[in-house]
């Protein structure tokens, strides 16, 4: 029989309930009314681990965003995909958004010639301008952060002279390319001195601080920073209870307290475990031995879903690192005491970890400390069975 269940587990769905972000989308709707006002704001980056509800976030703002009448488009950043394709893209749609009202159609000429210089520049698989040979050199640019600039300030200008201000939501931030980054920088900086209501709000891995500093000293002014963690305990307990109530499902407060133990506050973690124990539960109040029955289900699910998608992307060598974190025995770890794990020194294993880095697996806590981007990762490699024959090997 078909049982509705409230509780939605997966990458970036909305829950039910969305707890514990309140603070977070008052802030910024306060920002996006400016905008709607003809007034430049900050744009915001969010961090944090995975599972934290960056994405469930990104999206609920730019719901409210739509709402207000800003213009949206979400991006979403992959290692093989190209971000200038995707900007490019978007700004057409304003473009054509913009195009609908004839008394703004003069307006589309210049934002529209920059897009093209942009297009034919830097993304060379892109077949969206048909142009001569004569007019491809008329609009190539070796400069991407002057291009991307020239985009950034037209379609500006446009959106303030119509009074449709523009939002980007950019997901993944972490896996944009370094050049890519600098000039995204760069080219928002000067929007935002010229007064155009563009804004950005991003979200990626914690290791997205470093890259943006490093980018760009003004990258700090730039961008409102706010770090996504785990729910309290009291949000916690309503990211629980909220949605089954709906049904008329409740939970004992050892149930409740056994679900925090066991998820950490972890918003994914809490959707995925109250999942099963609703799909499993025997009667209308959730008890605490409902919890403890469903725990062997809920690390297989992780483990075979959520952990692994991510240690399968790992080589021979990268899953050595790995294993030599774990052995460290506490997290976040110095990358000399992985070393040492290792028998080799810290300069022989730096590639690893840049790579490692740069797959999203790991990110650095503090100088030379290093942390997994995935909550309870540590857990899932201890019970893998590669691990524990290195272990064994390791320590003979």
């Amino acid at each position: 029989m078909f049982k509705v269940n409230p509780y939605r587990p997966g990458a970036g769905l909305m829950p039910m309930y969305l707890a514990g972000r309140d603070e977070d989308i008052s802030n910024i709707e306060q920002m996006f009314m400016a905008s709607t006002m003809n007034v430049p704001t900050q744009s915001v980056i969010f961090s944090g681990l995975r599972g934290v509800g960056k994405t469930v976030l990104l999206n609920k703002l730019q719901k409210i965003a739509e709402d207000m009448d800003i213009f949206c488009r979400h991006i979403e950043i992959e290692e093989r995909n190209d971000f200038i394709s995707q900007i490019a893209t978007c700004s057409q749609a304003f473009l054509r958004k913009v195009s609908a009202k004839e008394k703004f159609k003069h307006l589309i000429q210049k934002p529209l010639d920059a897009i093209k210089s942009l297009v034919v520049s830097f993304d060379p698989n892109d077949s969206t301008f048909s142009l001569s040979l004569q007019d491809r050199e008329l609009y190539q640019s070796a400069n991407l952060t002057q291009s991307l600039m020239e985009v950034f300030t037209t379609i500006g200008e446009t959106a303030f002279k119509s009074e449709t201000p523009i939002c980007f939501f950019i997901d993944e931030i972490q896996y944009m390319k370094e050049a890519e980054l600098g000039a995204l920088i760069a080219a928002l900086h000067r929007t935002n001195q010229l007064g155009y209501p563009v804004m950005v709000v991003g979200a990626g891995l914690p290791k997205i601080y470093k890259m943006l500093s490093d980018e760009k000293s003004y990258s700090e002014r730039l961008f409102l920073y706010e770090e996504i963690g785990t729910l309290t305990e009291g949000q916690s307990r309503k990211a629980i209870v909220e949605p089954a109530k709906r049904f008329g499902i409740s939970y004992t407060d050892e149930a409740i307290d056994e679900i925090i133990r066991i998820t950490k506050g972890y918003p994914f973690f809490i959707q995925q475990l109250c999942q099963i124990v609703y799909n499993n539960m025997k009667n209308e109040m959730i008890v605490r031995s409902d919890i403890e029955d469903s725990i062997p289900a809920f690390f297989k699910v992780l483990d075979t879903g959520f952990f692994k998608v991510r240690y399968e992307r790992c080589s021979e060598g990268d899953k050595k690192f790995i294993f030599a974190m774990v052995r460290c025995g506490e997290l976040p770890c110095t990358v000399s005491n992985i070393a040492r794990q290792l028998d080799k020194n810290v300069k022989q294993i730096s590639p690893t970890r840049a790579q490692l880095i740069n797959k999203g697996i790991i990110y650095p806590v503090r100088h030379s400390e290093l942390d997994f981007t995935v909550p309870e990762f540590s857990g899932f490699i201890q019970r893998t069975s590669e691990y524990v024959q290195w272990d064994e090997e390791e320590s003979i």
